[in-house]
């Protein structure tokens, strides 16, 4: 431990710890107003709550970052199966909020399984492709059967229904079975799979609400269509021009935007910081994003290789859904902003993912030291 110490990325705990205080900040200044006039609690109610769900998400990326990556793959199995009994125990015993049944709600506090499964999947891939490199290109035995593996998790968490978790789940598999090593038309291949799979989910498969979310996306100021969520978001957006109307000043947090302290929160960072407010947050992102391919890149163990690209995946492409749907890109799916938004299941959950992707960086870092005194 205090060998691997010296090698850590901390430019990466740096990156979390400055979002996660930048976040529990914009979480007071957009939920004083509404957690009062929505539900009569005091104005800091969500604002202590975020800090104990970031005391918490601490303790676990130390955790990340103290535990050789190297031990969750002999623990694949039980992490698979752990993930997949909590995913069907929470269709039978779990809270339902705006119609999902996707929280195990456990003395006032909400825990998501949804979250545990984007990095227990990751975990998975990462371990079962390492062990096929051998005959990688062989699509049967290599992909086809973690490919199965991971359409029933999709399955288990669109029937919740949470589509927007179902995506990120999607999107993470994806970037890490075109990163492992498989042949170039097994990748074509898989794309048009999926194209067909998004084309009978959106025809076939959505729910009434889920389909008018769509219509809200994409017409939101068509007749009969109420887009009030998205059109208060450009409204906000528009408000903040470059600089800003200034912290704590939002016009759209006061009863305007629903929910501005979780999914539509870089709504309120647009309106009372601006441009620049929104710049830092993406900026952050970006570079953990760019910093976990760079160490994946760097890793030569195969399965540290692939679970880096599979973390900085889970940022990447939470951050584009999330921000999809503020803009109108992508329906509305009540996906958090990494380490921005309130919610604790995915502040722990990132968190901890960050911690295993700077234990992989000390890995890295070391056997490029050790192979330089080698070498001199």
């Amino acid at each position: 431990m205090k060998r691997l110490w010296k090698h850590y990325d901390f430019s990466l705990a740096v990156t979390v710890l400055l979002l996660t205080a930048f976040g529990i900040v914009m979480v007071y200044s957009a939920s004083s107003i509404w957690s009062v006039i929505r539900f009569d609690l005091p104005s800091n109610y969500y604002f202590i709550r975020q800090l104990i769900w970031a005391g918490l998400a601490i303790l676990a990326g130390l955790f990340g970052m103290a535990i050789p990556y190297k031990m969750y793959k002999p623990l694949v199995k039980p992490i698979l199966f752990g993930t997949i009994l909590l995913l069907i125990l929470v269709l039978i015993v779990g809270a339902t909020h705006k119609n999902a049944q996707s929280w195990f709600s456990i003395g006032g506090f909400n825990i998501q399984p949804a979250e545990v499964a984007k990095l227990s999947i990751i975990i998975y891939l990462a371990s079962v492709f390492s062990n096929k490199q051998a005959y990688i290109s062989d699509f049967k035995s290599s992909v086809l059967p973690p490919l199965l593996v991971v359409s029933f998790i999709f399955l288990l968490i669109t029937i919740q229904p949470d589509l927007g978790s179902a995506m990120i789940v999607a999107g993470i598999s994806g970037a890490v079975i075109i990163c492992s090593g498989i042949r170039l038309k097994h990748i074509v291949m898989l794309l048009c799979l999926a194209g067909v799979a998004i084309a009978i989910i959106f025809t076939s498969s959505l729910s009434q609400e889920q389909a008018s979310r769509i219509s809200e996306a994409y017409h939101p100021f068509a007749p009969g269509v109420d887009a009030y969520q998205l059109i208060n978001s450009y409204i906000a957006i528009t408000n903040g021009g470059l600089t800003g109307k200034g912290l704590g000043n939002s016009i759209e947090k006061a009863g305007y935007l629903p929910e501005p302290h979780t999914d539509f929160i870089i709504a309120i960072i647009a309106e009372e910081l601006g441009i620049f407010g929104v710049l830092f947050v993406l900026l952050c992102l970006a570079y953990l994003v760019i910093r976990g391919i760079v160490i994946g890149i760097k890793c030569e163990d195969v399965f540290g290789s692939l679970l880096a690209i599979g973390i900085s995946a889970f940022i990447a492409v939470q951050t584009f859904v999330n921000l999809g749907a503020v803009t109108g890109l992508l329906p509305i799916t009540g996906v958090t902003l990494p380490f921005i938004s309130y919610g604790g299941s995915s502040l722990i959950m990132m968190m901890f993912s960050v911690g295993v992707l700077i234990n992989i960086s000390a890995f890295v870092n070391l056997k490029q030291k050790s192979a330089k005194e080698e070498a001199a």
